[in-house]
């Protein structure tokens, strides 16, 4: 799929449907929302959630008082559910349109989130481009959650790539060190199932 489909599927799923009606939601994003406060970053922590679409992780991350937040997604149509959702406290995030194999950012970041991005890059080239921009611009944390060896295969009509723990980590380990991974399962609206391997890491010493 080529970078201008990729970006008409997601613009065409977030223009039409609701977060009832994508497998994705979650009421209360618990995990990442653990995995960011293990960092113990101070409150103005340079924060992105990469592929955050209309996720509500950054309205837990503005209630936690959190102040330097960006949310980066493919879809223009999902940021701005999203700032509608939020009101007027949008104008406390910064909003990126950007595909991440092409995000070319002017600050670097204490804390990258990914809740299932990393897991639609499935070429060699994609995947490195995606790990360039990370090692150039994270100079602490990272917290990326992708479907598991015991999840789907696709995901909203795309094919992903599965991850295990160890597969994960040898992906990103010129650059970054394993703190910590878990497994959980996630419940669709629709009472399904998908099951998730989530990995921390810090950013080595250059």
């Amino acid at each position: 799929m080529s970078d201008i489909d990729r970006k008409n599927h997601w613009e065409t799923v977030y223009e039409t449907k609701n977060p009832d009606q994508v497998s994705w939601t979650q009421e209360i994003p618990k995990t990442s929302l653990d995995f960011i406060h293990s960092f113990e970053v101070d409150k103005t922590a340079r924060i992105i959630d990469i592929g955050g679409g209309d996720s509500k992780l950054v309205d837990y991350l503005l209630d936690n008082g959190f102040e330097n937040i960006t949310v980066l997604d493919i879809s223009a149509n999902a940021l701005e559910k999203a700032k509608k959702r939020l009101g007027d406290k949008a104008e406390n995030v910064k909003w990126v349109v950007s595909d991440i194999t092409e995000f070319e950012p002017n600050t670097t970041f204490d804390i990258w989130h990914d809740r299932a991005t990393f897991h639609f890059l499935t070429t060699k080239e994609q995947v490195s481009k995606y790990l360039d921009i990370a090692r150039r611009n994270v100079r602490g944390y990272m917290t990326i959650g992708t479907f598991s060896k015991n999840g789907p295969t696709k995901c909203s009509g795309l094919d992903i790539k599965q991850y295990d723990e160890e597969t994960l980590t040898a992906e990103l380990k010129n650059g970054f060190d394993k703190l910590k991974c878990i497994t959980e399962d996630h419940t669709t609206p629709f009472n399904t199932t998908q099951n998730f391997l989530f990995c921390s890491f810090k950013r080595q010493v250059d």
